[in-house]
């Protein structure tokens, strides 16, 4: 079952690599991923790891970084693929509304 916390997930997703040449197509993958409003663009950016695949690595290593990251029936969210860590997985990072679901949050404008 997946792990929905506060400010992010961890649990299984659908990664669809979007790059041209690319023919990986969909894959299920493991992610953890978390995320901020940044005050100073005014986005909210996330950001996690994709677990080891073989077959994404292999994409990766054809210069693939384009991905779209969409969690259960979720809002697909595009993504870049970035660094391997130091396990082999691929650190993932994303601009704008997260493929997880947020928690409502109240904004106090002064003027």
């Amino acid at each position: 079952m997946p792990d929905i916390e506060e400010d992010g997930y961890s649990g299984r997703a659908r990664l669809a690599v979007v790059a041209p040449g690319a023919e990986v197509g969909e894959l299920d993958v493991d992610v953890t991923v978390t995320g901020h409003l940044e005050p100073l663009d005014g986005q909210y950016h996330w950001y996690g790891r994709v677990q080891r695949d073989e077959v994404l690595d292999q994409a990766k290593a054809n210069g693939a970084t384009e991905v779209v990251l969409t969690i259960g029936d979720g809002h697909p969210a595009s993504a870049r693929l970035a660094e391997h860590d130091a396990w082999g997985n691929l650190r993932i990072t994303g601009t704008g509304r997260p493929p997880f679901a947020l928690e409502p949050v109240e904004v106090d404008v002064l003027t």
